[in-house]
């Protein structure tokens, strides 16, 4: 029972994470109606830039621990939110224009874009942060053994949890979250109705970069490290729990992508470690699959 409830207390990390970039895709993926997997690259480039320049700042300026890795988060969080900006307003918001179906191929030139300015700078190597906010936390105790987590782990998932209740209280409660709604359901009529609709586009992609961008820094302080093979993989589970939960329902989308953490960690702690994320998208394509409804996408 205890390494049962242990196995639940390791996934909450994981799935805080998962449910904040799934909150986040959802925002973008509801107002251009289309897959798009720069929202992964966003969370690894926002990683590398953080280790980047807390290496720099550890090495070249002989700033202490702390001030090293504040350089990194503040850069990582500045040059991804600016890279998205940029995105939004001068790539996805022009070809989303004319078809939206080019926001599909614009996102692998981005994603390229952004996974080879990485490397470059970063001089193809792997950087690590030195293990911090270790120590154990006791939440209960079971048969004589104690079961929790470490401070930097709660840490992480408070802060995501955080974030996801923020914005869902924002669309919820919010003329924002209102007018997202209308663009999401239908931007012509929006647009009829006096809703600026390429600004509420541009400010969801800005919404979701955000998203992306804290949940990468927060990713990668708690890993220790950040690479767009990991970027990615959390973009394509986000896209299909995404797809799954519906466009228009990111708290749904959240809940889901929390239950895929949930999923991948029991696999893990019973099952071959090999098959685990093969097993997971088997299964996020099946669902995808069986709750498919025939609609029109214009």
């Amino acid at each position: 029972m205890a390494y049962l409830l242990q196995q639940l207390l390791n996934a909450l990390p994981m799935a805080g994470l998962y449910a904040c970039l799934a909150f986040g895709y959802a925002l973008a993926f509801g107002v251009t109606k289309r897959p798009d997997i720069t929202f992964g690259a966003l969370v690894a480039f926002a990683g590398q830039i953080c280790l980047l320049l807390t290496d720099y700042g550890w090495s070249h300026l002989y700033l202490v621990l702390p001030a090293a890795l504040g350089l990194g988060l503040v850069a990582g969080f500045g040059y991804t939110l600016l890279f998205g900006v940029w995105n939004a307003r001068h790539v996805m918001l022009p070809l989303h224009r004319r078809s939206p179906n080019a926001v599909i191929v614009a996102s692998l030139g981005v994603v390229l874009l952004l996974s080879e300015g990485a490397r470059l700078a970063l001089d193809t190597r792997s950087l690590w942060l030195p293990p911090m906010g270790q120590q154990f936390v006791t939440l209960i105790v079971v048969d004589g053994v104690a079961v929790g987590l470490n401070r930097l782990q709660i840490l992480h998932f408070g802060l995501m949890l955080t974030l996801v209740a923020i914005g869902h209280g924002c669309l919820a409660a919010s003329r924002a979250g209102r007018l997202w709604q209308s663009v999401c359901q239908d931007p012509e009529a929006a647009r009829l109705l006096g809703v600026d609709a390429d600004r509420i586009f541009v400010l969801s992609m800005i919404a979701a970069t955000v998203f992306a961008a804290l949940g990468g820094l927060s990713a990668t302080v708690l890993y220790g490290t950040m690479d767009f093979g990991a970027g990615l993989m959390f973009g394509l589970k986000v896209v299909l729990v995404a797809a799954v939960g519906g466009y228009s329902r990111p708290l749904q989308s959240a809940l889901g992508a929390a239950a895929v953490a949930f999923a991948e960690q029991l696999w893990g702690a019973y099952g071959p470690m090999i098959w685990r994320d093969a097993v997971i998208i088997s299964v996020l394509v099946g669902m995808l699959v069986l709750s498919r409804r025939e609609r029109i996408i214009p």
